[in-house]
């Protein structure tokens, strides 16, 4: 009765049952297409993409298509896919995990999906672990393909933009995972849309998946760099504010805790910065800096607003006068208020892009992967990627000899039995592999064959291009390969001459990994394609794994029955206990991975807001729409600070004029007069009817093309340091929030809600930015778009990396009061400081 229940439940078996049915279908056109020639097989390639824009699917299309590419691949690599790879194919084409034990043919399985897929037009990627498999696979089916009629492109590290452009623009891209999840983040840091490398993300497919979207779920690709920020400019711009004067210089409101330089306070900073416009584009981030100098000492006060602890600023909560380690003002106040305090600034290198590998394939339309191990991991493939595992039948039945576990009391004791088992095995002429959790351990084993005068290479995963080659002679007659587990991945290791006769490879663990799907890994490495070959675990009461479930019992119990370490135990029992502490280990790891996502789509959805509305502004031929809505959000929100009741008492005149005159229009344009009698709704539209004459004026000084521009270049500046700053923010309050849980709070939770208003606080910090810069700055001939920091990709494993910094060289200035050098008597900024 239950072997007939799992029958009935067991969607594999069902699946496979499907997949056995296209696959018998796909082979009964074998003969059909071996008729054609290669002309009329060729020829298929526009027929389907013909019958495609004409609206049959690529479901439809697939019998056909997967036929082709089985000839093709007969007459151009001299290998015809098997039923079990067409089976695989069509689970990559569903979108799903083939899983197909090592030497099944994963690489020419996913030829006939690719092919598929690119018939659409919209780009295929194929995802692999390292560039040098990459290159390989591209070069080798590249020929298939291009046999076929479709174009190849290989995207590696240190390609030019244009190269880069006519890879992605192929039908079928491959590289690295890094590669692509990097180029996507420059693309979204770029100034002009023709700059961009990739298309919209259309169709995937990642071999050795599991690597990828498990193993290396929670490595954030970072491009970080230095902003144009650098601590002397914080601590000039703190210098030149202790100088200024109350009034004078600047105004403060209580209420609204705004600041605002005067027109003499502008005057003092071009003198003292020698420049001669303080609103001159090339001057945006000195302003900036002044500004958040003024803020930190006018409207931050010490053991008020924050207070100064083991030497660093920690922001007090306004509402409960908690402590809020962890939290920095963004924007540059809080560098501002270290200065202010005479202390080290901090966040110097920034991020400027950052995505994880989880968030990046999401965004693809459709995703497939193929790997040898992954049905352990099925539920998390499910959860949070929607892929289904689907386990392939092996071509031919698997008859390697997978033994029990060998248990020793210490580490020594399994060392010596391993390098035993080595040399028994050499000598006969077995190839072996020996495969480590850690490198030290390799070089452990090394150092003991070394003693024993036993030739062998060792391996671990530094070098791919040496390591294939290490790994494919790794079933020669005699060969012993010590490798970490990872190590050679995506490279098959085929028996030498005689080696068959001998037992096939033999493959040696020197102790169980925390997860069950690594050490399948390493098994699968022996016996690939009906070979024989034996598999043997080595493990001793003091490994790890063992240490985590507490094996003192065990070690007792050894101990008792008088077993020295020369003689290891065979216990199902203690097999069962290491699996079941795997299976303990590898669902810890998929909550934190679970919850490092659950955190990372905050920022997710914040990252796609901000990436969609800055290819508008990219896309967009005329912004002026865009802004003018902008600015208007940007005045009735600061209009309303000003405003308190319906009473007009309650209104703060003097200080929306000061505003006005500081951040939208030239002084002296409105009075408190102008303002007196209207309600809050009227002076925002008195205001903005103001402000549009001003922007018009602008529009009848220069062309068109250059106010077009002019737009661009103030608000792609805003967006772009604004963002930086945000996800530098985001970060420190990520690493702080897990202390809100002492207090009871659910710490994801707080960070959604606080993440979501420093999201709106931007949005608000842009809109300023760009109401200002708009109707405050100098318009000048030369416009150019300039990025706000130089970045770098910093490879997951080698975060921390610094930019070299430039340079930065003054130049003597004509203030913009002065008179014009040219001699016309008037003041430069009303001559020749316009142009």
């Amino acid at each position: 009765m239950l072997s007939i229940l799992n029958k009935v439940f067991d969607s594999n078996k069902k699946e496979v049952k499907r997949l056995q049915k296209m696959a018998d279908q796909i082979d009964g056109l074998a003969s059909q297409m071996e008729a054609l020639s290669d002309e009329e097989l060729k020829a298929k390639t526009p027929e389907f993409k013909e019958r495609y824009q004409n609206g049959e699917t690529l479901d439809q299309l697939l019998p056909e298509a997967f036929a082709v590419v089985r000839e093709a691949s007969k007459r151009v690599l001299g290998m015809y896919p098997f039923k079990v790879q067409l089976m695989g194919g069509i689970a990559l084409h569903d979108g799903n995990i083939s899983e197909m034990k090592t030497g099944e043919g994963k690489t020419l399985t996913s030829t006939m999906p690719v092919y598929l897929n690119a018939l659409s037009g919209k780009g295929v990627h194929v995802i692999t672990v390292n560039d040098y498999l990459a290159s390989r696979d591209a070069t080798e089916m590249g020929q298939l393909y291009e046999f076929l009629g479709l174009t190849v492109g290989l995207n590696t590290n240190g390609l030019s933009r244009e190269e880069k452009q006519e890879a992605y623009n192929a039908d079928i891209t491959y590289g690295t995972n890094n590669e692509f999840g990097f180029d996507y983040l420059r693309d979204n840091m770029v100034l002009y849309k023709e700059q961009m490398v990739q298309r919209p993300l259309h169709y995937a497919v990642i071999d050795e998946v599991d690597s990828i979207l498990i193993d290396e779920a929670r490595t954030p690709l970072i491009i970080s760099g230095s902003a144009q920020k650098s601590t002397s400019l914080y601590i000039q711009a703190n210098g030149f504010v202790r100088t200024l004067t109350k009034e004078t210089d600047y105004t403060y409101d209580e209420k609204t805790k705004s600041v605002q330089l005067t027109e003499e306070g502008i005057t003092k900073a071009e003198r003292a910065f020698r420049i001669d416009n303080l609103f001159d584009i090339s001057h945006v981030s000195l302003n900036h800096h002044i500004n958040q100098a003024l803020k930190a000492h006018v409207s931050m006060h010490n053991d008020v607003d924050y207070v100064v602890q083991d030497g660093e600023i920690v922001i007090v909560d306004q509402f409960t006068g908690r402590l809020m380690k962890g939290r920095r003002y963004s924007d540059g106040l809080h560098q501002a208020i270290e200065a202010k305090e005479g202390l080290e600034i901090q966040n110097e290198s920034m991020t400027l892009a950052t995505i994880t590998f989880q968030n990046y394939f999401r965004m693809y339309e459709k995703l497939a992967g193929m790997t040898g191990t992954a049905k352990t991991e099925e539920e998390e493939f499910r959860n949070i990627y929607n892929m289904n595992v689907i386990v392939i039948p092996t071509n031919r039945d698997i008859i390697r000899d997978d033994r029990a576990d060998l248990i020793f009391a210490s580490m020594s004791g399994k060392f010596n039995a391993v390098a035993d088992d080595i040399q028994e095995r050499h000598e006969k002429g077995q190839p072996v592999l020996v495969g480590t959790v850690a490198i030290e351990t390799s070089e452990l084993i090394s150092q003991l064959l070394s003693k024993r005068k036993i030739p062998h290479n060792v391996l671990n995963a530094k070098n791919h291009f040496r390591e294939a080659e290490i790994i494919a002679d790794a079933g020669k007659q005699g060969s012993v390969t010590i490798a970490t587990n990872m190590a050679g991945r995506g490279t098959d290791i085929k028996l030498g001459e005689g080696v068959k006769e001998l037992g096939g490879l033999a493959v040696i663990g020197t102790e169980r990994h925390e997860s069950r799907r690594i050490d399948n890994q390493l098994r699968g490495r022996s016996g690939r394609q009906g070979d024989p070959g034996v598999t043997q675990f080595y493990l001793s009461m003091e490994d790890e794994l063992m240490r985590r479930f507490g094996s003192d019992n065990m070690k007792n119990m050894m101990a008792r029955l008088g077993m020295d370490d020369t003689q290891p135990i065979q216990s199902k029992m203690v097999t069962k206990a290491v699996e079941s502490a795997q299976k303990r280990v590898e669902g810890n790891n998929f909550d934190a991975r679970k919850q490092l996502l659950q955190y990372d789509d905050v920022l997710r959805q914040q990252r796609e807001i901000i990436y969609n509305q800055r290819f508008e502004v990219l896309d967009s031929e005329n912004l002026r729409e865009i802004i003018e809505k902008m600015i208007t959000t940007s005045v009735e929100r600061q209009i309303a600070a000003f405003i308190s009741g319906d009473e007009e008492e309650n209104y703060n005149l003097e200080g929306i004029i000061d505003y006005v005159e500081g951040n939208l229009l030239p002084e002296g344009t409105i009075s408190v007069d102008d303002l007196k009698g209207k309600e809050g709704d009227e002076i925002s539209e008195f205001i903005l009817e103001k402000v549009k004459q001003r922007y018009d004026e602008k529009e009848e000084q220069m062309s068109s093309e250059q106010m077009r521009e002019f737009e661009k270049v103030i608000l792609l500046r805003a967006v772009d340091s604004k963002w930086m700053d945000h996800i530098d923010a985001m970060e420190q309050l990520r690493q702080g929030i897990h202390l809100r849980a002492y207090g009871q709070i659910d710490p994801l939770k707080e960070y959604q809600q606080e993440g979501f208003a420093m999201f709106g606080d931007m949005i608000a910090a842009i809109e300023d930015e760009v109401a200002m810069y708009i109707m405050k700055a100098e318009i000048q001939n030369n416009l150019e778009r300039q990025e706000v920091a130089k970045g770098q990709a910093v490879h997951p494993k080698e975060d921390g990396e610094e930019v070299k910094k430039k340079p930065v060289r003054k130049k003597q200035e004509v203030g913009r009061n002065d008179p014009c050098p040219c001699g016309s008597g008037k003041k430069y900024k009303n001559c020749h400081g316009r142009a």
